[in-house]
């Protein structure tokens, strides 16, 4: 998993998160927000790909990494309210967290070239 892409792994997380919330009956106002920043985690760093200047491109990753962290307070608050059990939950908030470290890698990586 450590060697895909941020896209790669945003798709997959998407999709899967995509397919868990299909599944869920009765939260629509956490699965909606959950969906909208999941899918917004790889919309954003795909658009960095095309960003006008470092400076949007930083904006544009760190949107991504923002929406990151959002997806993961949602995986929790649906864990919480038991909508998704600890297997499912340590499975995505895994597939989070390897792509929130990517994220602040490139982010970094990229700011220390000033």
């Amino acid at each position: 998993m450590e060697n895909k892409t941020i896209k790669e792994l945003s798709i997959e997380l998407t999709v899967d998160i995509t397919n868990m919330c299909d599944k869920i009956k009765g939260r629509s106002v956490f699965t909606n927000q959950l969906l909208r920043s999941c899918s917004s985690i790889g919309a954003n760093a795909h658009e960095a790909k095309y960003a006008q200047s470092r400076a949007d491109f930083i904006h544009k990753m760190e949107i991504a990494l923002k929406e990151c962290y959002e997806t993961e307070y949602w995986l929790e608050v649906l864990f919480n309210v038991k909508s998704i059990d600890e297997v499912t939950y340590k499975a995505m908030q895994s597939k989070c967290g390897t792509i929130r470290r990517k994220l602040i890698a490139s982010i970094t990586t990229v700011k220390s070239k000033d």
